[in-house]
């Protein structure tokens, strides 16, 4: 079962965390090898981008988002009215 959630990435200097939002198997490791990028997250600069078309083409073929991924997508879907865009 495919899962839509947060790789960490970029440095490991305390507080400088940022994550890309992949497309991974469910049960492989936090930072282990993912299918696909759909969209990145710096939580430090308050950056967050993902692209709409992957996500839902991704949740039609049975991915499932986590908690965190639902909430940054809603915040986002907020923030740029993507119900307009579509």
């Amino acid at each position: 079962m495919l899962r839509i959630r947060l790789h960490r990435a970029g440095k490991a200097v305390k507080g400088r965390h940022n994550f890309k939002i992949v497309v991974i198997e469910r049960r492989k490791a936090r930072d282990s090898n993912f299918v696909e990028a759909i969209g990145y997250y710096s939580p430090k600069e308050e950056l967050l981008k993902i692209d709409i078309e992957k996500y839902q083409s991704w949740l039609k073929k049975g991915a499932k988002p986590s908690q965190t991924v639902i909430s940054l997508y809603k915040r986002y879907k907020k923030t740029t009215n993507v119900e307009k865009t579509l």
